[in-house]
């Protein structure tokens, strides 16, 4: 049950239809939830016991103003009470939305939807059985029977399942997970949907297309590197086609430039990226978007070996641009460069967007909950960004543009070859600069997710471990027809409908 910020219970409770009666004493619940000092704070949670009844108590989670930062938070906290008390029996939550202030909308139950769905999840290898949970979470509003409500439903259903997948992939051991399996499901989920087409690289097909940097990355595994291309194309789809670029390093060690074992211990999540640029794609194709997008992952295990690249060796990425490896763990930069120009170079991207847990220095500069964003492209930037505020995704646009960063670039200069990877601090901004020519002159997005990809506790929808983040954003985007200039007839912060072509 929502308690609004004054405390205020919802209509459905103190002023019933005509006809029905409270599902319980509306005085009672007040009068009970002041005496435990619940004035409605964001999260704040009560047991009201009812005499009599069962269940013999009913939750009381505060809502605040009910924005959806709040909302998310009230879902999130009566999911996980209901999921602890489903180890006593419980089996089914009603998750009522509506407010004294409001009834809940469109964009209310799709928050719900998706916070229910991914505040559950977890993922447990363990020899014992799993505790009970929940079998079903009933998300109440009024104005459920409106069909955008019923579509916002929906789609918050969908995307809680894409990105619960891209959770089940990041999280999954590097003892299973290698650049093969992460093909394979990639093959397994995609590629049976309509319209979708997955193709896989293998070694050979990597030689041949010069995909040096993914090479010399993955040459001192067992495990050969991959290189995946889920693309989703409907038959009325225009000329725009949005590439999603995703790192995919399924394990890092560092390579000889080796980590410290501390270094290593969350290096299965390397591929998170990847994860949600996959996530991406698939919620698309569920939710029958009308326009085209393509996946692109770069899969490479970093490992140790006599076969590994080495300091001083130099990289040919596809399309012929060279790089001087100062570093092995300066990896990702390296199989995101030939991601990035396979696709504006051979899969006729028009708008480039690549996702990577790539620096500790953006984890440093913006904490583990705020992903950095470098776009040359204003418009979109600002897409991408409100995209993430629906979403609840925090991102921090970081500078690119000449007056800001000029002086760095001389930072990449190799006397040997076209750049270096290891240019220095400040470390996530020479990244972006080492990724840029890459992209050529299309618009460019680069998400360093290294802080929020991975999560050290719980906090509303986001569980602890992989968290599957940006594949929500992204969808967004995508959504709103993946918008790259801002056109000055649409509020960008009210959202746009489904299929809006933006040039």
């Amino acid at each position: 049950m929502p308690v609004g910020a004054s405390g205020a219970l919802p209509a459905w409770l103190t002023d019933p239809a005509p006809g029905t009666r409270p599902a319980v004493n509306a005085g009672f619940l007040a009068g009970a939830l002041t005496d435990t000092g619940n004035g409605g704070k964001p999260g704040g949670l009560t047991d009201v016991p009812v005499a009599g009844r069962r269940p013999r108590s009913v939750v009381a989670v505060g809502v605040g103003d009910a924005t959806l930062p709040e909302l998310r938070s009230y879902a999130a906290v009566a999911v996980r009470r209901a999921q602890t008390l489903a180890e006593h029996g419980a089996r089914r939550l009603v998750l009522p939305l509506d407010t004294a202030a409001a009834p809940a909308g469109a964009d209310e139950v799709r928050a719900a939807v998706e916070t229910a769905l991914l505040a559950g999840y977890r993922f447990r290898h363990t020899s014992t059985a799993h505790p009970p949970r929940l079998t079903g979470v009933t998300v109440v509003a009024v104005d459920a029977d409106d069909p955008a409500v019923a579509a916002a439903a929906e789609a918050g259903r969908v995307t809680a399942g894409s990105v619960a997948w891209a959770r089940d992939l990041v999280n999954t051991p590097s003892s299973t997970k290698n650049p093969a399996w992460l093909a394979d499901q990639a093959v397994d989920r995609l590629g049976g949907l309509p319209h979708v087409t997955v193709t896989v690289l293998g070694a050979d097909e990597l030689r041949a297309g010069g995909f040096g940097g993914v090479l010399a990355v993955g040459a001192a595994s067992a495990s050969p590197p991959r290189v995946v291309v889920a693309t989703y194309r409907p038959p009325a789809a225009g000329s725009a086609h949005p590439v999603l670029v995703g790192k995919g390093i399924t394990f890092d060690t560092g390579g000889l430039s080796i980590k410290t074992n501390a270094g290593m211990r969350k290096m299965k999540t390397d591929m998170a990226g990847g994860a949600a640029v996959l996530a991406a794609v698939d919620a698309a194709a569920r939710l029958g978007l009308p326009g085209a997008v393509t996946a692109v992952v770069a899969a490479a295990e970093n490992a140790v070996s006599g076969a590994g690249y080495r300091p001083a060796d130099i990289v040919r990425h596809v399309g012929g641009r060279t790089t001087e490896v100062r570093n092995t763990d300066a990896e990702g930069r390296l199989v995101l460069a030939d991601a990035l120009a396979h696709a504006r170079l051979r899969l006729g991207a028009t708008v480039l967007v690549d996702v990577a847990t790539l620096t500790g220095a953006m984890r440093t500069a913006l904490g583990a909950r705020t992903a950095g964003l470098y776009a040359t492209a204003d418009g979109l930037a600002d897409a991408l960004l409100t995209a993430g505020a629906h979403t609840g995704e925090r991102f921090w646009r970081m500078p690119l543009t000449e007056e800001h960063v000029g002086h760095l670039r001389p930072l990449l200069d190799s006397p040997v070859a076209d750049a270096n990877n290891a240019p220095g601090n400040p470390g996530a901004t020479t990244a972006a600069l080492f990724l840029q020519p890459f992209a050529g002159d299309l618009p460019w997005a680069h998400l360093d997710v290294a802080g929020p990809a991975r999560a050290g506790s719980d906090d509303a929808e986001v569980v602890k471990g992989g968290t599957g983040f940006a594949a929500r954003t992204l969808l967004r985007w995508l959504e709103a027809g993946a918008p790259v200039e801002r056109p000055g007839d649409v509020d960008l912060d009210r959202g746009c409908p489904v299929g809006l072509s933006w040039a």
